[in-house]
């Protein structure tokens, strides 16, 4: 959509991701990223944190889902995701403030300082054949077809003959 700012945020996440379903069963997760700017003081030669911004992030569907069973409080995280129009609203002590909004396309966990393992979860209601490894989805050949036509490779340009010879 035109107009629509695309940002990446590295920070960490203020709490655990909240998982909630709409009413339509669309999973959502909402999750605070607060992101600390440092700078290096030459005249102390000491590290010095900035001013935290936090931003209000919400994913979507899956990715809501892989979020909230992925990540817990404190993770880095890098997200990225378009902006939404600032909320303006008044504090308790009666300051103006502005709120950040992502939404998020992607997120990861930051390995700068961690490790992860990465596991592929298997799409409900897709095809048997993602779930055992084939991951464009179509059917395994069949050994239906005769057997002259098994053993010529030209019919079966990805499978050998078992002869190192060329076919023809």
């Amino acid at each position: 959509m035109a107009g629509e700012v695309n940002v990446t945020i590295v920070g960490n996440l203020a709490a655990d991701p909240e998982l909630r379903y709409t009413q339509g069963g669309v999973a959502v997760t909402s999750l605070r990223v607060g992101s600390t700017p440092r700078t290096f003081n030459r005249t102390t030669s000491a590290w010095e944190d900035g001013e935290t911004v936090w931003v209000r992030c919400t994913a979507w569907r899956e990715l809501a889902e892989n979020i909230a069973n992925s990540l817990h409080k404190g993770s880095r995280v890098v997200v990225t995701g378009r902006m939404k129009a600032p909320s303006a609203y008044q504090a308790a002590n009666g300051e103006a403030r502005a709120s950040l909004e992502l939404e998020i396309e992607d997120i990861g966990a930051s390995l700068l300082r961690a490790t992860a393992v990465v596991t592929n979860r298997v799409r409900e209601g897709g095809s048997a054949a993602v779930s055992n490894g084939n991951p464009w989805g179509d059917a395994p050949a069949t050994q239906s077809r005769n057997s002259a036509a098994a053993t010529d490779a030209w019919a079966n340009p990805g499978t050998g003959s078992g002869a190192d010879d060329t076919p023809f």
